[in-house]
């Protein structure tokens, strides 16, 4: 199978290697970022592995977390894909900077992985009025303090309010983003956050999972207060990256295509990435 999946993946066009644009998650919540990036770029091929059998991340040791995205980066890589985007928060936030720095430099010097934390954090100075950010995030996410070290990084002056949602994930994938039970946490988690500071007035959803829970955290917040989606950010981002680095781009299939694997059981796995992605997900298992 493996083999199969190499020959399929990648092809030669005017004698450059191409193929697909890798993204991986940790589990489903990347699909959200999938899904805008094929908005905003449909004309790529794209190949998406998700972890579900060792979901979730955001519970995991710093060194688990690094270990086990590298053994994706890698993965895609046997692949063919040039380029990888990490659509999760705590891969990003605790293993990205490590392989950028660290693995790249021998493994693939002439390929590129990029994360969702650096674009998001890029858009924050444009909505904030107070300088006063909230972020909400994975145990692991929060933890890291990743969001605060971007944010501080570039904009100084501001101030980074991070709040875990360990149950905000279940209700996405137990499919009650739209229940009642939902209602109790979202705007508890609402209220502790903004109970850090009132001057709050952007607040970044630092977990993919989180835009299936845009109904309820739109009817929970407080008026005024900007929340930052990241897939819609990740999509242009990328757009703007690509058009900056032909290098990279060029190594891109153009085919329209998306296919997806995961650790899990696909039979598990298809009917809630349908719902993620708004159309039908017929997966593939692979062993990372």
């Amino acid at each position: 199978m493996q083999k199969n999946l190499t020959y399929m993946a990648m092809m030669i066009k005017d004698g450059i290697e191409q193929a697909p644009i890798g993204v991986f998650d940790s589990g489903f919540g990347g699909l959200t970022i999938l899904r805008d990036i094929r908005r905003v770029l449909p004309q790529y091929d794209y190949l998406f592995v998700g972890d579900n059998a060792r979901a979730p991340y955001g519970t995991r040791s710093r060194e688990l977390v690094y270990e086990f995205t590298l053994q994706a980066v890698k993965h895609l890589f046997k692949q063919g894909c040039h380029l990888i985007i990490l659509a999760c928060n705590t891969a990003s936030a605790e293993a990205l900077r490590t392989i950028q720095q660290q693995d790249l430099p021998t493994l693939a010097p002439d390929r590129r992985v990029l994360g969702v934390v650096r674009p998001t954090v890029e858009k924050v100075g444009e909505l904030t009025r107070t300088g006063h950010i909230g972020v909400f995030g994975t145990p692991g996410t929060i933890a890291s303090r990743s969001y605060n070290i971007e944010i501080e990084g570039m904009y100084p002056d501001f101030k980074v309010h991070g709040h875990a949602c360990p149950m905000w994930v279940p209700l996405v994938e137990n499919r009650e983003s739209d229940g009642d039970g939902a209602d109790y946490f979202v705007k508890k988690d609402i209220d502790l956050l903004m109970s850090q500071c009132p001057e709050i007035d952007t607040v970044i959803l630092g977990c993919t999972h989180y835009p299936l829970l845009i109904n309820k955290i739109n009817q929970f917040r407080p008026e005024g207060v900007n929340i930052i989606q990241q897939g819609p950010i990740v999509a242009d981002s990328l757009a703007d990256y690509l058009q900056r680095h032909p290098e990279i781009e060029r190594h891109c299939s153009r085919g329209g295509t998306c296919r997806y694997f995961t650790t899990e059981d696909p039979d598990h796995f298809s009917p809630l990435a349908s719902v993620f992605v708004n159309e039908p997900v017929n997966a593939q298992r692979v062993i990372l």
